[in-house]
């Protein structure tokens, strides 16, 4: 009898294994912690871990921004602008006025949540184009701000900024930032795991449904908007400041309306309303371009019809629709 007990209880332990590693909060952030601790393995040379540290950083905003275009169904064009502004207050404050970098990181991240929030209210009652319209605007008069005050931002020449240091330790070299990038990403993707799976992540999971029906059942649809705009501003300002000082200068470039198609774009390349998705699209649309200059001149139609190819063939995204032929295959 005790045997037949053990016999049972066995196969149910394994199920709950394979189910919790299943779980994206246990097997997908498992995975990918294991990923980023191997990775350095398959890294030849510091070009490997430039690519891989600008990989990973576009995947820290590109996770945040999946909470407000996935999630909340609410498109940002402008999103780079919190990026730079994340990255200048940054920088400002350590070169110019002597700010510890924590600090200086803290202070960027603040001042760009209150500016995100302030703005929210008023944009994000605006639906569809007008919406897009709106934060294209935004992300346009930040750009052109950081190009023209040349006084504090260096204008079109950018700014120089001393190396990072923490405690009278001088963060330098490729394996110390990339470690400091692939911690902030698995934090950043915790964070997002355990606020999609709360109630926050079910009210932004019905917004995007539809926003009368969640109107209707009592979703406060505009504060659940706002805190989406401003968590996804905040988390591309924590992104802005350490590449700031990983690359030792920021440019008005980095907050052009060119560098929020491209988060945008990944976001929807990985697969929308899916965080490892978002991870999966920043990732393959920053290394793609490096492994695509064989093609010489035509590297970018080359990256062009991949993309189209992908978002013909694979409507959810490149992993989304992997993963969903995967449970298909493991079903049948």
């Amino acid at each position: 009898m005790t045997s037949d007990v053990h016999a049972s209880a066995a196969p149910a332990r394994r199920g709950g294994i394979a189910r919790a590693l299943l779980k994206p909060r246990t097997g997908g952030l498992g995975l990918l912690a294991l990923t980023i601790a191997l990775l350095p393995l398959a890294l030849p040379n510091a070009y490997a871990y430039d690519i891989a540290i600008n990989a990973g950083l576009n995947a820290i905003v590109c996770v945040g921004l999946n909470l407000l275009v996935g999630y909340a169904g609410q498109i940002s064009l402008g999103h780079a602008a919190f990026f730079g502004l994340g990255a200048y207050a940054s920088g400002i404050l350590t070169t110019r006025y002597g700010w510890p970098a924590l600090g200086a990181l803290a202070a960027g991240a603040v001042l760009v949540g209150v500016l995100a929030f302030a703005v929210a209210r008023p944009v994000l009652r605006l639906k569809g184009h007008y919406l897009a319209m709106a934060t294209l605007g935004l992300g346009v008069i930040i750009s052109i701000v950081l190009n023209t005050e040349s006084w504090i931002t260096g204008g079109p020449d950018g700014l120089m900024l001393d190396d990072l240091t923490v405690l009278g330790w001088k963060l330098a070299g490729d394996r110390t930032w990339y470690g400091i990038v692939g911690a902030t990403l698995l934090l950043t993707v915790w964070l997002a795991l355990n606020l999609i799976d709360s109630p926050v992540g079910r009210a932004l999971r019905a917004l995007h449904g539809t926003e009368i029906g969640a109107q209707v059942v009592g979703v406060d649809t505009a504060h659940y908007k706002v805190l989406a705009f401003v968590v996804s501003a905040v988390i591309a300002a924590v992104a802005g400041s350490l590449f700031a000082h990983y690359a030792g200068m920021i440019t008005p470039g980095k907050a052009g309306f060119m560098k929020s198609v491209e988060l945008v774009t990944m976001v929807v390349f990985g697969g929308m309303a899916s965080t490892f998705g978002a991870i999966v699209g920043a990732v393959s649309l920053t290394v793609l371009p490096q492994l695509l200059v064989a093609f010489e001149d035509y590297e970018s139609i080359v990256l062009g019809l991949i993309m189209i190819g992908t978002m013909v063939f694979m409507r959810r995204g490149l992993f989304v629709t992997l993963l969903d032929l995967a449970r298909s295959w493991r079903r049948s």
